[in-house]
């Protein structure tokens, strides 16, 4: 079970769904998750690996300490769990389902604060799955003062939005660029 917020996204998103496939970013109406919005953030796909930020809100752009636009969204992680993330955005852009991924946010002086990231594939005009929709959720009080730099985040888990789909059977190996990742 998601946050209620995390949730009320995902299911905005399957409202906007046709068929079996992502929908399109143009049928994903943000005023019916109005209040999220400093929330929200959109990435680009410019090829695998490469996530750039084309929306950020608010929210985001003060735990990172500034404007995040064009930056590339693997570089939130940190360094060991970037390979997991771009796997996921990889697989959320072929199976057309979302992720929610937990963490923690961490700075020094700051007390960890429990998120949920949700990652949900959003198609271009050639119906090609070439963005994500994506949330910080914070389940937790987040307390930081504003010229804390917040770390890379750490990955503690990823869970598909669907159950059916978690479900389904696993890969035993996946691989990126050659290396094994899962």
């Amino acid at each position: 079970m998601f946050h209620p917020g995390t949730q009320k996204l995902i299911d905005c998103w399957t409202t906007a769904r046709i068929d079996a496939g992502a929908p399109a970013r143009r049928d994903i109406d943000p005023a019916s998750f109005a209040k999220l919005l400093p929330q929200v953030f959109i990435l680009g796909r410019d090829g695998p690996g490469l996530y750039p930020f084309r929306l950020a809100g608010g929210f985001l752009n003060a735990v990172h300490g500034g404007a995040l636009n064009r930056k590339n969204g693997l570089r939130l992680w940190s360094v060991g769990d970037r390979p997991k993330v771009q796997a996921a955005l990889e697989s959320i852009r072929r199976v057309a389902e979302p992720v929610v991924i937990t963490t923690e946010l961490t700075a020094e002086g700051m007390l960890s604060a429990s998120m949920e990231v949700l990652l949900a594939p959003l198609a271009g005009p050639d119906g090609e799955v070439d963005r994500y929709l994506g949330l910080y959720q914070p389940t937790a009080p987040l307390q930081r003062n504003n010229d804390e730099v917040v770390a890379p985040m750490a990955m503690h888990s990823i869970h598909w939005a669907d159950p059916a789909v978690a479900a389904a059977p696993a890969l035993r190996l996946a691989t990126l660029d050659g290396r094994r990742i899962a």
